[in-house]
């Protein structure tokens, strides 16, 4: 380090200097006040050792400023979704309604029945709040919950078939999300795997000639975040819950991605789990926070024998849901109940009609182009996607709001939305930036419009100063 950049380091201003001139920012509290200005000076010394100057106080105070906020604001926060994908893994899945928030409200901030029996005053197990909806929405004897749906297959098969043989199609060996795949999951549970059939095909002869003493269970894994096509055959749940009835051996699916409403869309077809249950299958496993439109959960339906083995097995407790979680599925169970399942905000999404979505985005267009002069633009005919490894392939027509800003610009409007204060989260495609409103809610539309004119104002304040330079 040079003597000139050593007598720069030492102009620096102390942490406590900069903290004065700082004074109160807003409702941040000192603790995050002090890590800011550390972060900014200790960012500072690094730029002086490689030949930069120290600016002004006044400037270094700004940008304590900024930092100190930034830490005071929670880490998980919400965004305004407008990429078009209904259950997006990396935003949360389903959304909630707003109606469930006040009993979860009441649950979380107050004791509440989490395991205890008003009855009778004794101790009650979490299964009660949600077992009898889901079982009788499923049609099947018994059900219980844990904290996802790896986690429901991973309790089935260590409760069912640990120490045995699980008979398995190789077209059905999925991974199932952030590289978890069936066989690992299979191995943990201390089941063997036994692959049948090919890639592509499958036969009920595949599973008969496989099956011997040490056989536990015949597993179905369907197809719920891939598709085959082509030369392709399996075998129906309904022929391989009778060839386990005739040996002995209990059969189970993984859904993955369970529903309880009617689905065909773009020609896809998804099997409901009460249709499931009906086959004869003794266990079904699939997810809450899919296709169901609920909180992240994995919900486990079928024999009650095969229940209460699971409830009673020592990995039930490693997985099991807490009080929020149980609050909320309870309240969204009851909605299928109620027969209100399509009043959920997934599948509000999902039904939206194409020229309800045009015509919001004509209202925000013309706003838009009134407070950005002289912006490019257009509403053009896409697709919507449902996402999170469901329906697989499908895609629902749309419209999206079609900003063009030149190649590299269009990625500089997508960073600014997604550093804004409510972040909006949007597609680059064609080297346009597509705002899909079909994922953004209509109470989210006076922001996002806010949002968009602030990051293109951002854009062309930054070309002013690079022509000024």
């Amino acid at each position: 380090m040079g003597e000139e950049a050593g007598s720069s380091l030492r102009s620096i201003p102390a942490v406590q200097t900069v903290l004065r001139a700082m004074g109160e920012v807003d409702d941040v509290p000192g603790v995050w006040r002090q890590e800011a200005v550390r972060d900014v000076l200790e960012s500072l010394r690094k730029r002086v050792r490689a030949g930069s100057p120290v600016p002004p106080l006044e400037v270094l105070v700004d940008s304590a400023r900024a930092r100190s906020r930034e830490l005071h604001r929670p880490h998980l926060r919400p965004v305004i979704n407008a990429t078009g994908v209904m259950i997006h893994t990396n935003l949360g899945r389903a959304p909630l309604p707003e109606a469930m928030m006040g009993h979860l409200a009441e649950v979380s901030t107050q004791y509440s029945t989490l395991e205890y029996r008003l009855e009778d005053g004794v101790r009650g197990s979490r299964h009660e709040h949600v077992e009898g909806l889901a079982a009788e929405l499923a049609g099947a004897e018994a059900a219980m919950v844990v904290n996802n749906n790896a986690a429901a297959v991973l309790l089935a098969l260590s409760a069912m078939a640990a120490g045995k043989e699980v008979v398995v199609s190789r077209g059905e060996l999925v991974e199932i999300g952030g590289s978890f795949r069936i066989p690992e999951v299979m191995a943990l549970s201390g089941a063997r795997l036994v692959e049948v059939g090919a890639t592509n095909k499958t036969h009920l002869y595949d599973y008969e000639r496989a099956i011997g003493d040490e056989t536990g269970l015949l597993l179905k894994v369907h197809q719920s975040n891939f598709r085959q096509i082509g030369f392709v055959d399996s075998v129906e749940r309904a022929e391989l819950c009778t060839l386990g009835r005739s040996r002995g051996i209990p059969v189970m699916e993984d859904l993955g991605s369970g529903v309880l409403l009617s689905v065909d869309l773009d020609g896809y077809h998804e099997p409901r789990v009460q249709d499931v249950v009906a086959s004869g299958i003794d266990i079904v496993t699939f997810s809450g926070d899919k296709l169901l439109g609920g909180p992240q959960a994995g919900i486990i339906a079928g024999r009650r024998e095969w229940i209460q083995r699971m409830k009673k097995h020592p990995l039930a407790r490693a997985v099991r849901v807490d009080k929020m979680t149980l609050a909320v599925l309870e309240s969204v169970l009851r909605w299928y109940r109620e027969g209100r399942g399509a009043e959920l905000p997934l599948w509000q999404m999902i039904h939206m009609p194409p020229e309800n979505i045009r015509q919001r985005a004509e209202r925000l267009t013309v706003e838009l182009a009134r407070r950005c002069p002289g912006l490019a633009l257009d509403i053009e005919p896409d697709w919507s996607e449902i996402g999170g490894g469901s329906l697989p392939g499908t895609r629902i027509e749309t419209y999206v709001i079609a900003i063009s800003l030149g190649e590299s610009q269009v990625t500089v409007l997508e960073r600014a939305l997604r550093q804004a204060p409510t972040a909006v989260i949007a597609r680059v495609n064609r080297g346009k930036l597509m705002v899909d409103l079909r994922t953004v809610f209509r109470a989210q539309e006076d922001l996002l419009l806010e949002t968009l004119a602030g990051a293109v104002h951002s854009i062309d304040a930054g070309k002013g100063k690079e022509g000024q330079s």
